[in-house]
């Protein structure tokens, strides 16, 4: 990944494993299948489509209220400056400077456990739609018909272009040239378009409204927050041809990462040139995105050889109707990839902040401090990874399961979802594989 933040990204070899990997492959993949097979025996009704969560007014209006919108949307406006000035403005050399880790840790990894625990909370405090909120206009164009979700899959593909292949991600220009492009095209979209834009445009929080699907705190329909399942959440997720891509992406980008980090690739990657780097690295991302996409598409549409409910499924088809079952599984595959790049880089952001420009200050006292790598232990770490995909595919197979017997006919339920199943196990075992191998 970024050059400086490469060593605490991830794990270990396999060593680190408190199980031989292929036992750790084979238990996963046996967990998924055992929970289809268990689900396929006892669970004939779809239970989560349409079931309303309990009312939370209390929340609704401390959320809703004036005070809170504006001290959230000043926290935004102020946390956006604070990482441009950092950028721009603080110390040239990364090691020195916390607008890298504040943009790759705190918000994106961040967005995660944000989005899981407080739902649409990053809607609310969005900088770039507040920004565009004070050029008031009478009127907005109109969004071009179809745009659906794609606007923030591209925005998407090209953070994790840098993230994942640029080699300078981690330098403080570079993020402040990015957040800088990015911030003035969303806002000024935002102008034209309207608040509109920023649900389909806006890559991070189009990410961070996928992720709050799954949070136990949502909006019903009547608007007000409740408490609900998450799982309920989950399958209100709009079936959107843009939804599978953005999905896809997250899955096949976090697997490029893996196969980046092999010692296998690293070998063959080591005496290319800069050109030639940036060229076989897009092209794997690219490649590691189709193959995902292909068997998650492959999967969906085999399965429409069962006869469907008439009128089950809307204009995205299966892929759409199933693409909500991916975001528990992108969720497992996130928590595993960053958890421990999460919780040792993530100290450097606090401990660079003491002098976020650059200075000579020590704000917070924490001038001198380091990392503290003992702060968790490498079985500690494989656990998570492992324990976070498992239970991913899980959920993801629940969901999925739910929503077949929503589309399909009883007689044809199990027989319908052999293909989906099928392509779950091998995102599970490829997926621990990704995270434990050397």
């Amino acid at each position: 990944m970024l050059d400086v933040l490469l060593p605490l990204h991830g794990i270990g070899g396999r060593g680190d494993l408190p199980v031989p990997l292929w036992l750790a492959v084979y238990s996963a993949g046996a967990a998924v299948a055992v929970s289809f097979f268990a689900l396929a025996a006892f669970w004939s009704r779809p239970r989560f489509e349409g079931t309303a969560g309990r009312p939370f007014d209390v929340l609704t209006r401390v959320a809703d209220h004036p005070v809170t919108r504006a001290v959230l949307k000043l926290i935004g406006v102020a946390a956006l400056a604070l990482l441009l000035g950092a950028a721009w403005f603080g110390d040239p050399e990364p090691s020195r400077n916390p607008a890298p880790t504040w943009l790759f840790v705190w918000i994106w990894v961040g967005i995660i456990p944000l989005s899981l625990i407080f739902g649409p909370i990053w809607r609310l405090a969005n900088p770039l739609r507040t920004l565009a909120g004070l050029v008031r206009r009478t009127s907005y164009s109109r969004l071009p018909g179809g745009i659906a979700y794609w606007p923030a899959v591209a925005g998407l593909a090209g953070f994790l272009w840098l993230e994942l292949v640029h080699p300078d991600a981690s330098q403080p220009r570079v993020v402040a040239l990015a957040v800088t492009v990015y911030a003035l095209a969303n806002v000024a979209a935002g102008i034209v378009y309207g608040p509109a834009w920023f649900a389909v445009g806006d890559s991070f929080e189009v990410y961070a409204e996928v992720l709050g699907r799954l949070a136990p705190i949502g909006r019903g329909t009547d608007g007000r927050l409740e408490l609900r399942n998450p799982l309920v959440g989950l399958a209100t997720m709009p079936q959107q041809p843009g939804v599978v891509g953005l999905l896809c992406l997250l899955l096949g980008s976090t697997a490029f990462d893996g196969v980046s980090r092999w010692s296998a690739w690293t070998s063959l990657t080591a005496e290319l040139s800069r050109p030639q780097h940036l060229l076989v690295a897009t092209l794997g991302l690219v490649v590691a995105v189709a193959l995902v996409a292909a068997l998650f598409l492959l999967a969906a549409r085999t399965t429409g050889a069962a006869r469907i409910r008439p009128g089950a499924v809307g204009t995205a088809g299966l892929p759409g109707a199933f693409a909500h079952s991916l975001v528990p599984i992108a969720i497992g595959y996130a928590a595993a990839h960053y958890f421990s790049f999460a919780v040792f880089q993530g100290q450097a952001g606090w401990l660079l902040a003491t002098d976020p420009f650059g200075r000579g200050w020590d704000l917070l006292g924490t001038g001198g401090r380091g990392i503290d790598y003992a702060v968790v232990g490498t079985g500690v770490i494989a656990g998570v990874q492992i324990g976070a995909i498992v239970l991913g595919h899980v959920l993801g197979v629940v969901s999925a399961h739910d929503r077949a017997a929503d589309l399909f006919r009883r007689r044809e339920l199990r027989r319908a979802q052999y293909p989906l199943l099928a392509a779950m196990v091998a995102f599970t075992a490829g997926g621990i594989a990704l995270v434990t191998a050397s």
